[in-house]
């Protein structure tokens, strides 16, 4: 239960993170209406949002009213989850509709007041489902059974139920778990620190590039200069920004030691083994598929260095430094597309997964699911929404006439036929699906539209630029936050083992897992000394756990699938549509094995490893023919 309202409020934290990109000149109100979504559908004015919105709140104070009374007989058990699930429907599609609204002019305060209202109803549905959980867990076993059977309506509710009886032996007792909650005011403080201190109060070095131009190295400036041609610039860039946090080790190694203590203050106390077990456990997802993700990727290390020497004969360079890693293998080119263009280019690139799916991706851009152009006041970047249960998902755009549009909007397409397939064939309790599979779907599209734009285009230049970026994005998705991944496993053990964690030793663990990532000693690349204290720059460690690994696997798995796609055809489609139509139905762990692959065996890895691998045969090729 508590699982699903979190859900809602990240949700909702997301889509109202809104900012407005400058290039947004544009007023809403001079873009025809083909390029904006259409929320008419959900509501007809304000006046129908705010009823619903009141009908709610009614219904969230009769859920009051089960408190105390699921173990008495088998129709009040399932009248509070039928209530209960009927509620979050109109909720999800109620603060969905206001977030959106909200993000098509944040300057609007109106807008932003729908975006108001809906988090303090979240908050109060919140409040009074808090009890579910508990109390069905109160209820013996085998009198819930005897429920089910007495009341087949239950069946909907199932896997929901059984998920929290399966979680039984880490709940507390209801007064164990408010202390456990109200721990949060402390254990959220690490985060907090690190944002502001790094954010606001940490001073960033400043250097001189070789143009003359002083700059200040914060985030955005180093994401930026860490790229630049001039090579001398960019080791300067990257060790002036990575020596300026050796000065802070201590302090933000205590921190994040901090955060890592209150990691296994949580999991000791719901009586877990280690910090991974209880984080994996949420998804019911095996500590063995951690484990076998790192190994495969250790074995798999000669493929990350063949890529690191192409990259060292590209860059016309003696010897590959680690300041050399975000420097593209070719210089960028020129792809432009409008919207219609767009829509053309993808309806072919998904033609390989089968006409549903196209014909879903169609209905997408003519029922106006998508809101593509940037204008004053909207917010910046894209994402996906698929709380709209039912009727369609949505996804918000800033389109730019360029292939990194065209790239987006296939990312974002995968999330929609994820969420549309799922709500479509799962009852709403089983709709949403989970972390572990989320990228999958929109990395697949992303695969294929990479491997359609390499066949299709006929310059040597573009196909380089094309197979360049996806062999980065292979490079810095899987293996580099597998590095990550490891490194936070090191330093949780540490914390377990009961173990001293200062910054120093962070900094040595993290060093030593790059050079063994980065061939160091092999002379794939050099590792200079300052990488040490790249662990401090990375805000994932602090603000979640467990979590960077998803990346990887989420992208391995997708190769593997579209590589399957490519080569068998439909048996593999239909194989997909079983984690497209999933849901939450089943655990990930399972709907990925019913889809033809088990995480737990180098199947996914081989495939992915061999796609990388032929996309450097493919570039190799090329460089020798424009040798001759």
């Amino acid at each position: 239960m508590k699982k699903i309202i979190q859900l809602v409020i990240i949700i909702l934290v997301v889509l109202m993170a809104a900012k407005i990109t400058k290039a947004q000149t544009k007023e809403r109100k001079d873009v025809p209406e083909k390029y904006k979504w259409d929320n008419t559908i959900i509501y007809k004015s304000v006046d129908d949002w705010q009823k619903e919105k009141e009908s709610i709140s009614a219904q969230i104070d009769m859920l009051k009213n089960f408190q105390g009374k699921l173990s008495k007989n088998s129709e009040l058990f399932y009248s509070a989850l039928n209530l209960y699930f009927s509620i979050y429907k109109s909720f999800y599609k109620l603060s969905d509709y206001a977030a959106r609204v909200a993000d098509e002019d944040i300057r609007l305060t109106s807008n932003q007041s729908l975006n108001q209202l809906a988090t303090t109803l979240g908050t109060k549905f919140g409040e009074a489902a808090s009890f579910i959980s508990p109390e069905i867990l109160s209820i013996d076993p085998e009198k819930i059974k005897k429920f089910f059977d007495e009341k087949k309506e239950l069946s909907e509710y199932k896997f929901f139920v059984n998920d929290i009886l399966r979680l039984r032996p880490h709940t507390l007792t209801a007064r164990e778990e408010e202390i456990l909650a109200s721990a949060g005011l402390v254990t959220s403080t690490p985060g907090e620190l690190y944002g502001i201190f790094d954010n606001a109060e940490k001073p960033n070095a400043k250097v001189k590039l070789s143009t003359g131009e002083m700059v200040e190295l914060n985030s955005a400036g180093y994401n930026k200069y860490r790229t630049v041609q001039n090579r001398k610039d960019r080791e300067l860039v990257m060790k002036s920004t990575f020596e300026n946090y050796k000065k802070f080790e201590n302090t933000i190694g205590a921190n994040l030691a901090g955060k890592v203590r209150a990691d296994y203050f949580y999991s000791k106390n719901r009586k877990y083994n280690t910090v991974l077990e209880g984080s994996l456990n949420a998804n019911n997802i095996p500590v063995s598929v951690y484990e076998n993700l790192i190994n495969q990727i250790h074995k798999n290390l000669p493929t990350l260095h063949r890529f690191l020497k192409l990259k060292t004969k590209m860059l016309g360079v003696d010897k590959l430094h680690y300041y050399d890693l975000y420097t593209p293998l070719v210089k960028s080119v020129s792809f432009k597309y409008n919207v219609e263009e767009g829509q053309k280019l993808l309806l072919d690139v998904f033609k390989p997964m089968g006409q549903e799916y196209v014909n879903t991706v169609k209905k997408s851009f003519d029922e106006r699911w998508i809101d593509y152009i940037p204008t004053s006041g909207k917010r910046s970047g894209a994402y996906s929404s698929g709380a709209q249960y039912d009727l369609h998902p949505y996804i918000l755009m800033n389109w730019t006439d360029d292939y990194e549009s065209v790239s987006t909007l296939a990312h974002e397409l995968g999330h929609t036929m994820h969420s549309y397939f799922s709500n479509k064939n799962q009852p709403f309790v089983d709709a949403q699906y989970a972390t572990f599979v989320a990228e999958i779907a929109s990395t697949i599209n992303e695969t294929l539209l990479n491997n359609y734009m390499v066949n299709t285009v006929k310059k040597d230049e573009e196909k380089l630029y094309l197979l360049g970026s996806y062999l980065d994005l292979l490079r810095t998705t899987i293996f580099r936050q597998t590095s990550f991944a490891e490194f936070e496993w090191e330093i949780h053990k540490k914390i377990e083992q009961g173990q001293s964690l200062t910054g120093e030793d962070m900094s040595k663990i993290y060093y030593d897992i790059v050079k063994k990532y980065y061939g160091n000693d092999e002379g794939a690349c050099v590792v200079d000394p300052y990488i040490a204290y790249e662990w401090a720059y990375i805000p994932h460690f602090v603000n979640y756990t467990y979590y960077v690994y998803q990346y990887s696997t989420s992208l391995i798995y997708a190769t593997a699938f579209a590589e399957k796609i490519v080569r068998d055809g439909q048996p593999a489609i239909d194989n997909f549509y079983k984690i497209l139509k999933g849901g939450s139905s089943e655990y990930p762990i399972d709907l990925i094995k019913k889809a033809g692959i088990d995480p737990m065996t180098s199947e996914a890895f081989d495939l992915t490893i061999a796609k990388m691998n032929k996309v450097m045969d493919q570039m190799e090729e090329i460089l020798a023919k424009k040798k001759k």
